[in-house]
């Protein structure tokens, strides 16, 4: 017996909202074991690069017949692939090299990115108010930017460039995953995975030493590898299915979640405190990430 179209939809919808929180949750505390595996002498790129293959080879072996799905819209899966690679990279670099939520707070301009990029891939376009939206989260990011020597509002270190970096990109994958309605929830993770892989290989190109010490530290690490492998997997179809089933824009905000368990988590976990400034200008992104969640997407 087949279900009502409406009840599938109506169990999608309900689903979605319960699997970002869960997706969010693990983001916001992945960082920490990437910051022990650092300790252990396992720099971003090469634990990425691992951690990444792992959940690509077990979905593999749990859905090897995605990948047939990568013949029906081959070019959006590989914009996914290639937007998803470079914003989980450059997100895990960052968060290695300065404060986890000035990070987060930073990546989380990408509600910013996707009402633009909502209106030209989607044509989901958003009310008047939306540049209202922006504003605000553009002025809080320049207030976390600005040098108190300089006053200018420029990324004050590479971790600044790397989140702004990869929020957009983030937005980028995620506008990709709306659109790629033809193709499952596997098959689109199984394209960040494979981009995620590919840029982190790239990155471990510019330290030729890090390949040679591979083998090594695939040994002397395998369990904790195989661990964040497993959460990444899941992590990862949490936030495919979320941004299949919802509009671009609610996803984001729900995803803001991920900056609570960050906080808590850098706070114990690591002792991170931010500056006032931080805070204020973060506020003011996540109030304008919050607002727009009421800026209901209008066809174009």
């Amino acid at each position: 017996m087949s279900w009502p179209s409406k009840t599938g939809a109506s169990a999608a919808a309900n689903l979605a909202p319960l699997s970002l929180l869960l997706g969010a949750s693990l983001w916001g505390v992945i960082w920490y074991p990437y910051r022990k595996l650092e300790q252990a002498g396992l720099g971003a790129a090469p634990a990425t690069l691992l951690t990444y293959a792992i959940a690509l080879l077990l979905a593999s072996a749990i859905r090897f017949r995605a990948w047939h799905e990568f013949r029906r819209q081959p070019w959006l899966l590989f914009g996914i692939a290639l937007a998803a690679g470079w914003s989980i990279v450059s997100y895990l670099i960052a968060v290695l090299q300065t404060e986890v939520v000035r990070v987060l707070l930073l990546f989380y301009l990408a509600p910013v990115w996707s009402v633009p990029l909502a209106r030209i891939f989607l044509r989901e376009a958003a009310p008047p108010a939306g540049y209202g939206v922006l504003a605000v989260a553009l002025a809080g990011a320049m207030l976390m930017l600005s040098d108190t020597g300089t006053g200018l509002p420029l990324p004050q270190s590479l971790g600044d460039w790397l989140a702004l970096s990869a929020g957009f990109a983030f937005a980028c994958s995620n506008i990709l995953v709306r659109k790629a309605q033809l193709s499952g929830i596997v098959a689109k993770s199984m394209a960040v995975w494979v981009g995620t892989v590919v840029v982190a290989a790239l990155a471990c190109m510019l330290e030729p030493r890090v390949w040679s010490a591979l083998p090594q530290q695939l040994a002397a690490h395998w369990l904790a590898l195989l661990g964040i492998g497993a959460v990444v997997l899941i992590m990862s179809l949490c936030v495919q299915y979320g941004f299949t089933h919802l509009p671009a824009n609610q996803a984001m905000i729900i995803l803001l979640f991920e900056l609570v368990v960050a906080a808590a988590a850098a706070y114990w976990l690591a002792g991170e405190v931010l500056s006032l400034r931080d805070w204020i200008g973060g506020a003011l992104i996540i109030c304008a990430g919050l607002y727009s969640d009421r800026l209901a997407p209008k066809p174009g």
